[in-house]
């Protein structure tokens, strides 16, 4: 997991959002998330799948089903009633197999940091899309005057980062221009140094906004907080 932010890489941030909202009329609105999804379904998927194991576990330990070749005096219906007791047999321990497999599987993998590392990177990338664009709205980033605010959303759990534009500027910015400014926030997130990838990535951010957006230095206000806003776990 990526470090915790410091007093320091939070000054850091909000100094640069400062410097790059000097030059464009835009807002860009930092959010660092502890986590942004729960991934409960994970450990049961797990557990599930290494149960269904547990039949070939049998097979794969020499585990099988016989019948004594010494019949003697064995009648039919002893003999079948003889295979089925061993059939049964075997039927309850694979049962009993993959039960314990379950609960052993899910309570490993329930573990943060297990449940973490075993859930696909497609689930977690769309949970930290799913956050992202809650917090636009929620943190009310679309009522800016000219639709113009910008989300950098971070999730340091699943080390990923996520831009979301308002109509304002979505309409005037194609997103793949958004690429080089993500790839240096997620190259930060990689090193562990999140504040340093946050910094690369606001003042590329503000190279684009001035660029389409630059400030008016009549009317120029500062609609949304610099400050970097900390959320919980999702």
């Amino acid at each position: 997991m990526t470090r915790a932010l410091t007093p320091a890489d939070l000054e850091a941030i909000e100094a640069a959002v400062r410097g790059a909202e000097a030059r464009t009329s835009g807002e860009i609105y930092c959010v660092v998330a502890e986590q942004s999804g729960h991934y409960g379904e994970t450990p049961l998927a797990w557990a599930a799948g290494v149960a269904l194991l547990g039949p070939a576990l049998l097979l794969l330990g020499g585990v099988h089903v016989t019948v004594s070749a010494l019949f003697g005096d064995w009648t039919a219906a002893q003999v079948g009633a003889a295979a089925e007791a061993a059939a049964r047999d075997v039927l309850v321990g694979a049962i009993l197999l993959q039960a314990v497999l379950f609960a052993v599987v899910a309570i490993v993998v329930a573990l943060r940091p297990v449940r973490l590392a075993l859930t696909p990177g497609f689930a977690k990338r769309h949970e930290v899309k799913r956050r992202a664009h809650e917090v636009f709205l929620t943190k009310n980033l679309h009522l800016t005057q000219h639709r113009t605010g910008v989300l950098i959303f971070v999730s340091l759990a699943e080390r990923m980062a996520e831009l979301v534009a308002d109509d304002g500027i979505a309409a005037h910015v194609e997103p793949h221009v958004w690429d080089k400014a993500m790839a240096a926030l997620s190259e930060g997130l990689r090193r562990g140094e999140p504040a340093a990838g946050f910094a690369a990535a606001v003042g590329l951010c503000g190279d684009v906004l001035a660029e389409r957006f630059p400030a008016d230095p009549k009317d120029n206000p500062n609609e949304l907080p610099d400050a970097v806003v900390l959320l919980p776990r999702g």
